[in-house]
């Protein structure tokens, strides 16, 4: 894709998902409990850029090469993945979102604009966003992070102003293959294969993929790696991540959906989601005045 080269990057991911990105800017929400900290930067997509425990950096970090999509955890919202052909469609009409990965429209509007605090302590902080245009319809979206003694949990509620709307939701962690301090892992230098990152899980099946990019609808058998899928549960997601001799991290959710993509060399995604990729079209939740969409995930982590 031909990169944009907008002086606003908000803008700019708008036309193209590689498009330069600034990288964390603005002020930085800094929490801190027992021994995990973590670094929230609201204007850089409400994105969590740093999760240390135990002296150890689990995430991907920024660097010049790095795109809005390539590091940190950053949420995806009112859509997870890819919208099919940027085209939403619901209750007969069809609207037309920012096509930023031809033809589809990627990973939502985190990173439309800047988000804004609504309350921060030594552990925990919240932060909303406004959902308007290009959204067809008002609303909001509130993130929480808190931190326990040996735990993260995030959680995103979407709200309407009035007019129902469908949504999905959910986060696009980049885990570093290989942990050490933050220095080592902005290296992002493969290291041995005995102390890469494992992911094992056990998946009640697979969203069978298209040759679009995009899952069929159909469901089969979970299928060995590497990955670059989305998987279902029938009672919620769960993932067990293990740096060998270093750390454990296990993920688990009430959502039924879970994308894998271990194919890059430095970095693996493991997303908690309400759905699959295009859900927002094929299964959404409908949310409404009463009832928003709530997803929450818990990262237990412990010394191995």
């Amino acid at each position: 894709m031909t990169m944009v080269l907008d002086n606003n990057p908000y803008m700019a991911v708008r036309q193209a998902f590689d498009a330069p990105w600034a990288g964390p800017r603005g002020p930085k929400v800094v929490l801190s409990k027992g021994a995990i900290k973590a670094v929230i930067y609201p204007e850089d997509g409400c994105r969590l850029t740093s999760l240390n425990a135990f002296g150890y950096e689990l995430l991907r970090q920024w660097n010049p090469q790095r795109r809005a999509f390539q590091y940190g955890c950053f949420p995806m919202i009112p859509w997870v993945g890819r919208m099919g052909n940027a085209q939403l469609e619901f209750e007969g009409q069809r609207y037309s979102l920012p096509m930023n990965k031809n033809p589809h429209a990627l990973h939502g509007m985190a990173c439309f604009a800047p988000w804004q605090i609504i309350e921060t302590s030594a552990d925990s902080a919240t932060f909303s966003f406004k959902l308007e245009h290009p959204w067809p319809w008002r609303g909001e979206v509130i993130q929480r992070f808190e931190l326990q003694e040996d735990a993260l949990l995030v959680s995103l509620m979407v709200k309407t102003e009035n007019e129902s709307f469908p949504a999905a939701a959910g986060w696009h962690p980049w885990f570093a293959k290989w942990t050490s301090d933050t220095e080592y892992v902005t290296q992002a230098q493969p290291g041995h294969e005995d102390d890469e990152l494992q992911v094992s899980f056990n998946a009640d099946w697979q969203e069978e993929p298209g040759d679009n990019e995009l899952p069929t609808g159909k469901r089969i058998e979970p299928q060995p790696g590497p990955w670059d899928d989305c998987f279902g549960f029938n009672n919620g997601m769960s993932a067990t991540l293990l740096w060998p001799g270093k750390l454990q991290l296990n993920m688990s959710s009430a959502a039924p959906s879970m994308v894998v993509f271990n194919k890059q060399p430095d970095a693996a995604c493991v997303e908690p989601l309400s759905g699959p990729p295009n859900s927002v079209n094929t299964a959404p939740t409908i949310v409404t005045v009463d009832r928003p969409l709530v997803i929450e995930t818990r990262w237990d982590i412990s010394i191995v």
